[in-house]
């Protein structure tokens, strides 16, 4: 039986546990038919031309884990901000961990989205924004379709939340290889501030294919500061949809660092509805091996006066792939914006390969755009300077590949944040720069 026979024999037996009064009942089931008909995405497909999905939906996925397995903190404390305080909604294999978690409902909603789709007083939030901004496309609605579980956020309007949010998946291993389907919903009031962290964490080597859709919505001069860390075991792969939706005056940032994971895919959409919104995108991919990572971004301008700001860097080493997809698109209305897209990468190896395809479509005359991308090798000028003057070649290899990469971090607004990502890039380059961190 196929991955995709599987998925559709297995979600009639999951509509039978399903109340049929759900407020999302109608969309599960059009989804459901969405992906039947379109099944999963292949390389003749424009978008998906240089990432193939093969190989990731050959293996045998438990759609659902046949047991639940605790975890202690003290074993996965090092994927926790641990060193500030933070709310946190914490899965394991898919299931809620209220011993790891925790929620709040002062002033302000960070609970599951289970609460939110099965009781009344959440019922307008689900009708008016659930599904309103996820493109439908097969694995976007496949997500839909088993749509149960993840992170349900609620910021009013004027309140600041006084602390980051962390959403974490992790998956223990207890099954032989697992698909998980977690679906976030973020709605951000009138002039409300959020700092949201995303992590998705496999904790042992067997298979894991995480096919996850988060919606965002901000309204006027609403501020949302989102962070993914992909940083998984290399048998773990990872399809990531994000879909955005800007009110006027709104500020919504993305900050994407890929470090690991067997497979990466990371759809990032932006929609800008009224005027003076800002939209950041920002990433850093260090990968190895044989290690594939494909950013697939799109900032859809419909509003005037807006601004759009993208910079991905890629280190790619060994057999390793980048993907860089990004497109601005530029309704006729939308004048006297300012959009920029950058996309700069390094083949630390001849092996690796890197596929860059910039787009810019504007229908607009008075307007700013520009992108630009380079694909190339460390500058040997700059390492004969540095190993002249007492640096070993490792060390020198190291100090310019952070000084590459880490002016995309100076947009990261939580300290600690920051310390724990500049380790990362450390551990993965592999030395000690030789500085705090």
């Amino acid at each position: 039986m196929s991955l995709k026979e599987k998925l559709l024999s297995s979600y009639l037996a999951f509509e039978d546990h399903l109340e049929a009064d759900s407020p999302i009942h109608d969309i599960r089931t059009k989804a459901i038919k969405a992906f039947e008909n379109q099944g999963f995405p292949s390389k003749k497909e424009e978008a998906w031309k240089y990432t193939s999905l093969n190989k990731i939906v050959k293996e045998d996925y438990s759609i659902f884990p046949k047991a639940e397995k605790t975890i202690e903190f003290k074993d996965v404390k090092k994927y926790f901000l641990h060193d500030v305080d933070t709310y946190k909604i914490i899965f394991v294999d898919g299931v809620y961990s209220s011993f790891l978690s925790e929620t709040t409902h002062d002033g302000l909603d960070v609970c599951l989205l289970s609460s939110a789709l099965s009781k009344d007083k959440y019922k307008p939030v689900i009708e008016t924004y659930f599904n309103k901004v996820a493109k439908d496309d097969s694995l976007t609605a496949l997500n839909t379709a088993f749509a149960k579980e993840g992170a349900y956020i609620y910021i009013p309007k004027h309140k600041e939340v006084e602390k980051p949010i962390e959403i974490i998946n992790f998956a223990t291993g207890n099954e032989a290889s697992l698909m998980l389907q977690p679906r976030n919903l973020v709605v951000v009031g009138e002039n409300a501030h959020v700092q949201i962290i995303e992590r998705h964490q496999s904790l042992s080597s067997h298979a894991v294919l995480t096919n996850t859709v988060t919606e965002i919505f901000a309204d006027k001069r609403a501020h949302v500061d989102y962070y993914k860390i992909q940083n998984d075991h290399k048998e773990a792969s990872l399809i990531d949809h994000t879909f955005i939706d800007q009110e006027r005056d709104s500020i919504c940032k993305v900050h994407t660092f890929s470090f690991g994971g067997k497979l990466t895919r990371n759809n990032l959409n932006f929609h800008q509805r009224g005027e003076h919104c800002d939209s950041v995108l920002n990433g850093i991919t260090i990968i190895e091996g044989k290690q594939h990572v494909d950013h697939n971004t799109l900032v859809h301008h419909a509003a005037a006066n807006c601004e759009s700001h993208q910079d991905y860097k890629g280190i790619f080493d060994e057999n390793s792939t980048g993907v860089f997809n990004g497109k601005v698109y530029v309704e006729k209305d939308a004048q006297k914006l300012d959009a920029f897209q950058q996309n700069n990468n390094i083949l630390v190896s001849d092996k690796a390969t890197i596929n860059a395809k910039p787009q810019l479509e504007i229908f607009a005359d008075d307007v700013r755009c520009s992108h630009g991308c380079t694909i190339g090798q460390l500058d040997e000028d700059a390492l004969f300077y540095m190993r002249s003057r007492g640096i070993g070649k490792k060390e020198a290899r190291a100090l310019l590949m952070y000084a590459f990469a880490n002016n995309v971090l100076e947009s990261v607004t939580i300290p600690e944040l920051k310390k724990r990502v500049n380790k990362l890039i450390a551990l993965k380059i592999g030395v000690n720069l030789g500085f705090d961190l």
